[in-house]
């Protein structure tokens, strides 16, 4: 979900300016660090309880929400850094993102 909101944001800042295409990214990057860092953080709260938890039923919630506390630390770097990346070098080889 959280790429999805970095690339509309990208693909909205195209169709709004000509800018060079680098600086587009950039911004349409930019532009959702906050939305997308609280998207992850309200996630990862809520899973924290469950990945903390040693009480009954423990054994089969802890490690499914320890996974999940793990792929939205990694959400974070992937969303924010190597879409908007991977974004750019396939616009400038001439795939289309869409």
């Amino acid at each position: 979900m959280s790429g999805v909101l970095v690339v509309a944001e990208i693909n909205r800042q195209r169709k709004a300016g000509d800018r060079p295409l680098l600086e587009t990214v950039i911004a349409g990057a930019t532009a959702q660090v906050r939305p997308v860092l609280m998207m992850i953080v309200v996630a990862r709260l809520g899973m924290e309880p469950a990945a903390r938890a040693i009480g009954i039923g423990s054994d089969v919630q802890r490690p499914l929400a320890t996974v999940v506390v793990g792929g939205l630390a990694s959400t974070l770097f992937l969303s924010l850094l190597a879409l908007p990346s991977m974004y750019y070098l396939m616009l400038k080889r001439g795939r289309s993102p869409e």
